[in-house]
């Protein structure tokens, strides 16, 4: 019954079900939408909101009725004496000494960090030293017809040559929701905003070299075939201000602090510690 919780545990707070309410009681034993919420959230790693209404309804009736056999199984288990078996015994106390071990370096560490501060100069000064570290990079914003046949890219070049402006970008959208082959199509070709080297070449050279509100005047080839391009937007390349990148810091020196006490700490521990590796 594990396996049946494992593999359909899913994402986010149910709406349908008030949160921390009774949605099913087993033998005096109630199963609550807090419960439920945790082992969904577990399972579909914050994807549960995403998926179908059907498939949603379909999986957290799946994991209520697992739960349900789960609670049956428990309690017919422990009136036929389990939990009082060697097998049961042994295997509760292998599973309660890897818990206890991970719990008490998890609450350790948590406490331990908790304990790193990081000055406001120390994050200034940082930020002063490593500004490489934030440049924000050229963006463009561009949208894409891709086509198998060159004539077919020129031709649909050629009737939006003669349009500007909304009309063009209007155009553009509906053309390449009709006639694109690319998984872009549905959204009018839309790739959003993406920075220098993350298309393939070709491309790349083609949008970085075009004015906003334009289309390139001829096809652009690459390995997926041909593109027309509408460049919608383009941001100039910057460097993030302090205050837009402070709180980031402050993680990041306290990550860097923590790690060298761990470091540290460790060495300090193995020093008094009595550690024999088998040969």
């Amino acid at each position: 019954m594990n396996l049946v919780l494992k593999s359909f545990a899913a994402a986010a707070v149910i709406t349908s079900v008030a949160f921390g309410s009774t949605i099913v009681t087993v033998n005096g034993t109630n199963i609550d939408s807090e419960e439920v919420n945790r082992v969904l959230m577990e399972g579909t790693q914050g994807r549960f909101s995403t998926l179908p209404a059907e498939q949603q309804k379909e999986l957290r009736t799946r994991i209520i009725d697992g739960m349900v056999s789960q609670e049956l199984i428990y309690a017919d288990a422990k009136k036929s004496g389990i939990m009082d078996s060697p097998k049961y015994k042994k295997e509760m106390a292998m599973i309660m000494s890897r818990v206890e071990k991970q719990l008490v370096g998890k609450v350790w560490q948590e406490e331990q960090s908790a304990k790193i501060t990081v000055t406001e100069k120390e994050k200034k000064d940082y930020y002063k030293n490593n500004k490489a570290e934030f440049v924000e990079k050229e963006k463009a914003h561009a949208r894409h017809i891709l086509l198998k046949d060159e004539d077919k890219a020129k031709a649909i070049i050629a009737r939006l040559s003669n349009l500007s402006g909304d009309k063009l970008k209007e155009k553009f959208i509906e053309i390449a929701k009709a006639e694109s082959t690319g998984p872009s199509a549905p959204k009018g070709g839309d790739l959003g905003y993406f920075a220098p080297g993350q298309m393939v070449p070709s491309f790349n050279d083609a949008v970085f070299s075009m004015k906003k509100g334009t289309i390139t005047k001829t096809p652009v080839k690459s390995q997926f075939g041909y593109h027309i391009i509408y460049l919608e937007d383009k941001k100039a390349g910057k460097t993030l201000s302090y205050d837009e990148v402070a709180t980031f810091l402050d993680q990041r020196l306290k990550a860097q602090k923590f790690e060298t006490y761990l470091k540290n700490k460790m060495q300090e521990l193995k020093k008094t510690a009595k550690i024999n590796y088998a040969k």
